[in-house]
């Protein structure tokens, strides 16, 4: 009699597989998963359905997989804010994303803009920081969440820069981009898909990329670290998970299947479309990347003070 292991290695997929976005449809995340989403629903010969549900800085989505049957038909693709940044961020979470979640694959590395509105009276970093510290009052940015990477990189921002900001916390990128461009939203970080339509239609501007190397996306726009701001170059990273308990066989087919299917020339130039650097990656590979950058991150909010009961 077969192991439920190795039945599962054998028979998976039979059915339908969902993978829960914990991000806003129609934003970056949700563009990028879907991608892939099509290019495995070819490879597996069964649908996989992306399942977008937001919410409270990836953890409504994430809890969701973290307590799904760990039969191979659930996942999650994240962002690194669901383990680098929630388990210090957060008094109490539902679920523990290092017991609950297993790593499958490490899908991308992502592009994040700085965005100002497009008639801003400056077009670089050291402009706004001059503009920022004459303003009068705090400069007000925007992020996808309170302790997500976007607000602890404009903690970073302020003590390199000086002067004095407000976070602004937003339920994804977009609606924050649209406050820039009206107005009433002095600054905020964004992902190139995200921008784009604001940059073409001509009401926002991006000043540069955070990190420390150029995006394929836009290699033209100059990075923090070339034009002021050294240390840029914590990863900004999208991963793939399945809940804890999942089958090995489950787990190890399918970031095999997620490293080709990225890989692909046609699916890798609509990532890098997307703002990402498509990378692909063992379970263990992406286990050993949290486990060095999660203290890091942890470290940057415990310095932020940042804490949600």
């Amino acid at each position: 009699m077969l192991s439920s292991a190795g039945w599962a290695q054998g028979a998976w997929p039979t059915k339908p597989i969902r993978i829960v976005v914990p991000f806003n449809p129609g934003g970056a995340i949700d563009a990028l998963v879907r991608v892939i989403a099509d290019g495995l629903t070819a490879k597996l010969g069964q649908q996989v359905l992306v399942d977008p549900k937001p919410g409270a800085n990836t953890i409504v989505g994430s809890e969701i997989v973290a307590k799904a049957p760990p039969d191979g038909y659930t996942f999650l693709i994240t962002t690194n804010s669901t383990h680098t940044n929630n388990p210090s961020l957060y008094a109490k979470l539902p679920f523990d994303p290092a017991k609950d979640l297993m790593p499958v694959s490490l899908v991308s590395l992502g592009t994040i803009l700085v965005l100002v509105k497009a008639d801003a009276p400056f077009s670089d970093l050291r402009g706004m920081a001059k503009w920022v510290k004459d303003l009068g009052r705090p400069a007000t940015y925007g992020s996808w969440g309170i302790g997500s990477s976007g607000h602890l990189y404009g903690l970073m921002f302020e003590q390199a820069l000086g002067g004095h900001y407000s976070h602004v916390p937003y339920r994804g990128d977009v609606p924050a981009i649209q406050d820039v461009s009206n107005g009433t939203l002095d600054i905020t970080w964004a992902s190139p898909t995200s921008a784009k339509p604001q940059i073409d239609a001509g009401r926002v501007k991006p000043l540069a990329v955070a990190g420390s190397k150029r995006s394929a996306s836009v290699p033209q726009l100059s990075t923090f670290a070339e034009q002021l701001v050294a240390g840029f170059d914590l990863s900004l990273f999208v991963a793939a998970y399945a809940p804890a308990g999942t089958p090995a066989e489950i787990v190890d087919r399918m970031s095999r299947e997620i490293k080709d299917v990225i890989r692909e020339p046609a699916v890798a130039e609509k990532l890098i479309a997307q703002g990402q650097t498509p990378v692909g990656s063992t379970p263990k590979e992406l286990s050993d990347m949290l486990a060095r950058e999660t203290p890091i991150w942890a470290e940057l909010i415990r310095q932020s003070g940042a804490k949600v009961e």
